[in-house]
């Protein structure tokens, strides 16, 4: 083995040496080259002397500026931008010191003063012809080989010719780029990076076929949800898979390269309009501060812990329930951002003498408080739990808040909360109800807010999990009505709106995210067959009926609230006609108390109180009876369990 690493390394020194002959026989014909270019003659002898002192002069300090800057350890069949511009500086400086041995020796001998200058760009033109043409040679020599595969860039911006650059770099990766397509027309027929624009995104199938494609990467982070559903479609059309690169929410923290493909998902084909943060504003009230987070190991309380490491606070505090799903978000922050200072808590929110220890110990300035029950159809079961832990850990969290002097406490609320008919959505609204409470005894200088936005997607217990197993088992895939919608939006863009409503900081708002256009489940269950391969014409989608508590319809503001615009074009705030009646929030503590006390019939006197048009749900009867007191009428034509297969478009 040792012999093997002598001989290696005796030919690596051979092949580095073999550079450096060649550059500085280049360099040093540069020299009589220019000299005849100058002149504009045949050279003379006085000619030749000239030339021969000059190289006497300038050979020793050109080896010493190859030997330095190292040139010959660069690969010069991968030639890039890079290392011209460092062979420039190399050329560069060498031409420098020309220049000063010419003005001396046209003193001596009428040596021409700018022969070093043409001299250093004729040696600039040869050198980095040579490696230029080197890389061309093998370029073209591993075009059409079986071990490589012929992949189409839709996007000719940045992205792509990042990812252009990467597969140059990088020809182990067995990828050829064989063309772009951008809709630009006036990029049609230019080249980047040796690589032609061949049409626009309409001609993906036609050049695809004509091409013998056999990827697509789709370089656009910045492309609609309509543009990347076109393109895919296009895709499925000319058999030929596809990959993407992450919107921009995503890519945030990340460098665009072809690591960060990844297979085309349902999130892009719902793209929306990147999200446009206020850095500024973000870091001046996250950085450097206690950031406490509730829900930590949720959906969105853990894309929130990330959210917050990467604006540089002085603490993070990370409070859940659920240790492992805690110890998940530990290991992404480690990872991540190693040396944040991240203090991990297990903890319910409605413990009040838990909560309040840690607001004394820690003493957050700012608080996101994600923790909640989300799941509809199982609420409807479990009233109680839901009552206790929406609005009971919400105010917990809230008043200790507010007793450790908290500058900002952001509360997430759901649209469910508007025109309630679930106990998701009435806790929820409950839970808004008492931060405005809260709010309405602080000075100007504090500022508690709820922030109220729809379903998220690939959140835990949301549909498209579901969808998934169900089509990989080869269906039926199921839906509770084909006319039913939801508005959705992606956890990165929900939680970095969340981070934006709190730097808006009005005491006591509630603000609405700008959730977009709402989505057909029938059409999200289409994307998704189709883009597992699968054809939707051929993959039954069975309806099933709506479940207990769930809405056709979702809806972003309620009967009595006015939309109002904020800084950020897309947060809203509702408007509310006035303060909360002190009835009102006696109802809710009786509520509150009705719940802990598990006192079914307290709960529904203190409902019909508080909602005027409040029905107790069909779900009351497996509740009474869990309970020992049947006393509700026998619903008809509605499932009693809870656990049925059938599907619900929500959660977070």
């Amino acid at each position: 083995m040792a012999e093997q690493d002598r001989g290696f390394m005796s030919a690596s020194m051979r092949a580095r040496l073999i550079k450096c002959a060649v550059d500085l026989s280049l360099w040093s014909l540069a020299v009589p080259i220019a000299f005849y270019l100058r002149l504009g003659r045949h050279l003379e002898p006085r000619d030749w002397l000239n030339i021969a002192l000059y190289l006497a002069i300038l050979v020793p300090v050109e080896v010493l500026l190859l030997v330095l800057s190292r040139l010959e350890r660069r690969a010069w069949r991968r030639a890039t931008v890079q290392d011209l511009i460092a062979l420039g500086i190399v050329v560069g400086t060498g031409t420098a010191i020309g220049v000063g041995v010419g003005f001396w020796a046209f003193e001596l001998r009428g040596f021409p003063r700018t022969t070093p200058v043409i001299a250093g760009m004729v040696a600039l033109f040869l050198m980095g012809g040579v490696r230029l043409a080197l890389r061309f040679a093998w370029e073209e020599s591993r075009r059409d080989t079986d071990q490589e595969k012929r992949v189409l860039l839709v996007g000719a911006g940045d992205a792509g010719g990042r990812i252009v650059r990467e597969l140059r770099r990088h020809p182990d990766t067995n990828l050829l780029p064989v063309g772009y397509l951008d809709d630009d027309p006036g990029k049609r027929g230019m080249r980047f990076g040796g690589v032609p624009v061949l049409g626009t995104s309409d001609d993906l199938v036609h050049v695809a076929r004509r091409h013998r494609v056999e990827e697509i990467l789709i370089a656009m982070p910045s492309a609609s949800g309509e543009q990347t559903r076109a393109i895919v479609e296009s895709a499925r059309q000319a058999r030929v898979p596809c990959r993407i690169l992450p919107g921009l929410a995503e890519l945030l923290t990340g460098e665009v390269g072809l690591a960060t493909f990844r297979p085309v998902e349902v999130e892009d084909l719902l793209r929306r309009d990147p999200v446009r943060l206020d850095e500024e504003g973000l870091a001046a009230y996250l950085r450097g501060r206690v950031v406490l987070v509730t829900g930590a190991g949720g959906s969105i309380g853990s894309e929130l812990v990330r959210q917050v490491a990467r604006l540089q606070p002085g603490r993070l505090v990370s409070v859940g329930q659920g240790e492992n799903s805690l110890h998940e978000t530990t290991q992404i922050l480690e990872r991540q951002f190693p040396g944040i200072d991240h203090e991990v808590v297990v903890g319910n929110v409605t413990d009040r003498r838990k909560v309040g220890q840690l607001f004394a110990s820690f003493r957050p300035d700012v608080v996101f408080h994600a923790a909640a029950y989300k799941h509809v159809p199982m609420l409807e079961y479990n009233p109680d739990e839901a009552i206790c832990n929406n609005i009971g850990g919400t105010r917990v969290v809230a008043e200790a808040a507010r007793a450790a002097g908290v500058g900002r406490f952001v509360n997430i609320s759901t649209d469910k909360a508007v025109n309630p008919v679930s106990f998701l959505g009435y806790t929820k609204l409950l839970a808004e109800e008492v931060v405005r409470q809260v709010a309405s005894t602080l000075e100007d200088k504090h500022a508690f807010v709820s922030v109220r936005f729809g379903n998220v997607l690939g959140s835990r217990g949301s549909v498209i999990p579901i969808f998934e197993r169900q089509i990989a088992a080869g269906g039926p895939v199921t839906i509770t009505d084909p006319a039913m919608t939801r508005f959705f939006m992606t956890i990165p863009e929900a939680s970095q709106l969340v981070l934006q409503a709190g730097a808006l900081a009005e005491n006591g708002a509630v603000y609405v995210l700008d959730m977009g256009r709402p989505v057909r489940i029938r059409d999200l269950a289409s994307d998704l067959i189709r883009l597992s391969g699968k054809d939707p014409e051929r993959m039954p989608i069975v309806v099933t009926g709506r479940r207990p508590g769930e809405k056709m319809h979702e809806e972003l503001f309620t009967d009595t609230e006015h939309p109002a615009p904020t800084r950020h074009a897309q947060i809203l705030m509702a408007l509310h006609d006035g303060p909360l009646r002190p009835e009102r929030l006696d109802n809710i503590d009786a509520l509150l108390a009705a719940a802990e006390a598990r006192d079914w019939d307290g709960i529904d006197l203190r409902m019909r109180m508080l909602f005027t048009d409040y029905v107790a749900p069909d779900s009351w009867l497996s509740v009474r009876r869990r309970a020992g007191s049947p006393h509700a009428p026998v619903p008809v034509g509605r499932s009693q369990n809870p656990l049925t297969t059938r599907n619900t478009p929500l959660d977070r």
